[in-house]
């Protein structure tokens, strides 16, 4: 082996990630765990083979003229320079291959915007640097951001590792929870900047814009934690406003709806009652005024 070739080699070997960083090295994206991700999947890798045959078949082709059709084999030029034959060839088969790229691509598409029938509807909510979650007609609201440990660990001068902390800057406070295999539909604005929010196991992403609603839909098919992030510079906290959506058996989430919705109604009912309160201690303050004013005068 040549000097070049020891040291082309010896480059090569050294760039390559060790062998723990290759468990968690993936070159593919993720087939995640949703219909509409799996079905994206599937779209990608369809392309991505299409490709594949395109580039071997015209690289293949070249390669071949070059080594058959080199000048130290004799090789005479063509002495024409049109075929309409080739043209017509070389026309029909892109448009042929495009046409059946963009069938599967164009039925995808559909399906991703087709948010009709569904189970459950979230309105999602983004302001700097937290996530709003509101279920349409289950009197069910609340804030999430990120986790306090997480938070405490990020601080300049805090003396806490990441390392120690679990899911470091991919935790909430308080998840989205979503029952397993229901339609879900997201209805997602911002109250202040551009947003983004995106969960890459479910194949998904949309940007949350004040003054417009955008909506996705999804359909977990398996429980469990799935975590995501803002992918939208949206100030300089932008990297630490986590999405984390917690996928529940039907029995668990409907567990969880009471449990929230008896939570809103007390809430709310303490908010009545110190509000009533309030009113009539002000009301009795002012009769009180009104006697002294009275008493002053006389």
């Amino acid at each position: 082996m040549s000097k070049s070739m020891k040291y082309a080699a010896a480059v090569f070997a050294g760039s390559l990630p060790a062998p723990c960083a290759f468990a968690a090295w993936e070159l593919n994206m993720p087939v995640g765990v949703t219909e509409l991700s799996r079905e994206i999947h599937g779209l990608h890798m369809l392309i991505f083979w299409i490709c594949v045959l395109i580039a071997v078949a015209v690289f293949g082709m070249m390669i071949y003229s070059i080594v058959k059709f080199r000048h130290s084999k004799g090789a005479v030029p063509a002495n024409f320079d049109h075929s309409t034959k080739a043209e017509i060839v070389w026309t029909i088969i892109p448009i042929a291959i495009l046409v059946g790229m963009a069938v599967p691509a164009a039925e995808t598409l559909i399906k991703i915007e087709d948010t009709r029938d569904s189970d459950l509807t979230v309105k999602v909510t983004g302001y700097q640097w937290k996530w709003h979650y509101d279920y349409l007609d289950k009197n069910v609201a609340f804030f999430s951001t990120i986790a306090t440990d997480s938070n405490r660990a990020r601080q300049l001068g805090s003396g806490i590792d990441p390392k120690s902390i679990d899911n470091y800057l991919l935790d909430v406070d308080h998840p989205l929870v979503v029952p397993v295999g229901a339609k879900v539909r997201v209805l997602i604005t911002a109250g202040d900047v551009i947003h983004a929010w995106w969960v890459p196991a479910f194949g998904m992403k949309k940007d949350a814009i004040p003054g417009i609603v955008n909506e996705m839909w999804f359909r977990a098919d398996e429980p469990g934690i799935y975590r995501g992030q803002c992918a939208e510079l949206c100030g300089y906290d932008h990297g630490f406003m986590p999405v984390v959506v917690d996928v529940k058996p039907q029995a668990e989430f409907d567990a969880w709806l009471s449990a929230q919705q008896g939570e809103a109604a007390t809430t709310a009912r303490t908010a009545t009652q110190g509000g009533s309160e309030n009113i009539e201690t002000a009301m009795n303050a002012a009769a009180i005024d009104a006697t002294a004013t009275v008493a002053l005068a006389e």
